[in-house]
């Protein structure tokens, strides 16, 4: 990784790693996914590497989503847009969109970001993460955006950084590989057994305590995605778990459509702390289990904090103008 004085920009580590840069298994997983290195990831790096040698210009990323930059940056506009309308279908041509976004984060981190907790490495804060075991009636699955994937004001990561990989199981959206994983789970579980922790505005949501009090957990019915529901269950109009949660810590240095948002690690504290008010699951722990993810979000919020002020960055969130419209 080669750093410009005083720059944000940087180049690609492709050259290390073999298969012209391809993202190994073991680095992969290391970022914090299971499943099998996605394919279309390291067709499109394979892709990068030949464009990058045909036009003789480096890869050089820049930004906190790992975007590339400069005459690079032009060139594999024109290609990435080209092969993007060349898809006819619209869920090969969102596959495209996932794994291009993915692979440029990929390849914009390596060397810059901590592989655990997607910090750059002078800020890493995993020394100040204390690990907790979740409850094992529980598992979470963390459906993200790629665009969302490395961000460093992501908390989604903090569940996996404390619980494990394998209590909280990252999902890409868009990931083929990926979507097989928890789709299939999902399926083997049954749709009884799997819970919805998401806004839906179609349905009328039911609080986490109605929910796990008016019915055994073997009742409930929730899904993350309606076509896919349909697909595995043959229904998509399932309810949603909506929570009485207040503004997350995040809300400091990230900007919510409203206050009544909150942050996903915050969401799961919440649902966790509502579960211990019941009596059927008072002594599983919940509320240290829900501790342990809180203090992980302070222990964030302090290093991203502390980036900000190092760097001269504004560190009060943003407000969001609206306009009323007669």
């Amino acid at each position: 990784m080669n750093f410009a004085p005083h720059s944000s920009l940087r180049e690609a580590e492709v050259n290390d790693t073999g298969c012209s840069g391809s993202i190994a298994l073991e680095e992969w997983l290391r970022w914090g996914c299971v499943s099998p290195v996605p394919a279309m990831v390291n067709e499109i790096i394979r892709d990068l590497k030949l464009l990058e040698n045909n036009i003789d210009a480096h890869m050089v990323f820049g930004g906190n989503g790992g975007k590339l930059q400069g005459d690079f940056k032009v060139q594999e506009d024109k290609k990435h847009r080209e092969k993007y309308l060349a898809l006819g279908d619209s869920d090969k041509k969102f596959q495209f969109f996932s794994a291009r976004q993915i692979a440029c984060r990929l390849l914009g981190s390596r060397g810059y970001l901590c592989q655990k907790c997607w910090l750059p490495m002078e800020d890493c804060m995993c020394s100040k993460v204390e690990p907790c075991s979740l409850w094992n009636g529980i598992r979470f699955w963390l459906y993200m955006h790629p665009k969302d994937f490395l961000r460093q004001n992501n908390t989604g990561k903090l569940l996996w950084q404390v619980f494990g990989v394998q209590a909280a199981i990252l999902c890409l959206y868009g990931i083929s590989e990926d979507e097989e994983i928890m789709w299939n789970a999902f399926k083997d579980a049954g749709k009884a057994r799997v819970c919805c922790l998401y806004p839906n505005q179609n349905i009328a949501p039911k609080t986490a305590q109605d929910a796990f009090s008016s019915q055994s957990s073997a009742d409930l019915e929730c899904t993350h995605s309606l076509e896919q529901a349909k697909f595995v269950w043959g229904e998509e109009d399932l309810p949603c778990i909506s929570l009485a949660v207040g503004a997350s810590a995040m809300h400091k240095l990230r900007p919510q459509p409203s206050w009544d948002h909150t942050c996903t690690a915050a969401a799961a504290i919440g649902v966790l702390a509502e579960l211990q008010l019941l009596p059927e699951y008072s002594s599983y722990g919940l509320d240290k289990q829900a501790e342990a993810v809180e203090d992980a979000l302070i222990v964030l919020l302090e290093a991203l904090t502390a980036r900000r002020l190092r760097m001269g960055r504004s560190i009060t969130r943003k407000v969001r103008h609206s306009r009323n419209i007669c």
